[in-house]
């Protein structure tokens, strides 16, 4: 029962921070409510018992991602003297095309069976436990591999941006 009305504020949170992420006119503030649905959308993660992938989530989305973000707006320094007039035309456009899009998502979820979330909810799938076994167990030369790809990468990165010295 309390993971069903914490499914429902989470959703609650997400959709209504995505659309300020839309409504908005500071595309700063556009980036924190866009963090903001990350972390809620993380929160849904850790309600399907998929705390592995609620934590990259949060790493790599509402870390990496968003710092880059930040990072390109600001260097973009927007201004409105500047910057040309544009038309509504795209923005119906845009609207059409997400209302065609609701409509394909609702389409695509009347015909889906429920059976599929509540067999998800008692398994153990997302458990950090089981994918280090599976990791370690199953998959361990190409774990390695790509480990020593990304040491090579590394190095070769180190190699090239250093300056000659003549």
């Amino acid at each position: 029962m309390l993971s069903q009305y914490l499914f429902f504020f989470l959703s609650f949170v997400a959709v209504f921070s995505a659309l300020l992420v839309i409504i908005d006119k500071n595309p700063v503030h556009s980036v924190l409510y866009l963090i903001v649905t990350f972390f809620s959308i993380a929160g849904h993660y850790f309600l399907l018992n998929a705390q592995f992938l609620a934590a990259v989530h949060i790493i790599v989305y509402a870390g990496a991602i968003m710092v880059l973000f930040l990072y390109v707006i600001m260097m973009l320094n927007l201004n409105k003297e500047i910057e040309p007039h544009k038309k509504n035309i795209p923005k119906v456009i845009a609207v059409v095309s997400a209302c065609l899009l609701m409509m394909v998502f609702v389409a695509t979820l009347k015909g889906a069976e429920t059976t599929m979330l509540t067999s998800a909810k008692n398994s153990n799938v997302g458990l950090v436990e089981n994918l280090g076994k599976v990791l370690f167990n199953e998959y361990m030369l190409p774990f390695e591999l790509s480990s020593v790809l990304f040491l090579a990468g590394m190095v070769g990165a180190v190699f090239l941006s250093k300056k000659e010295i003549h």
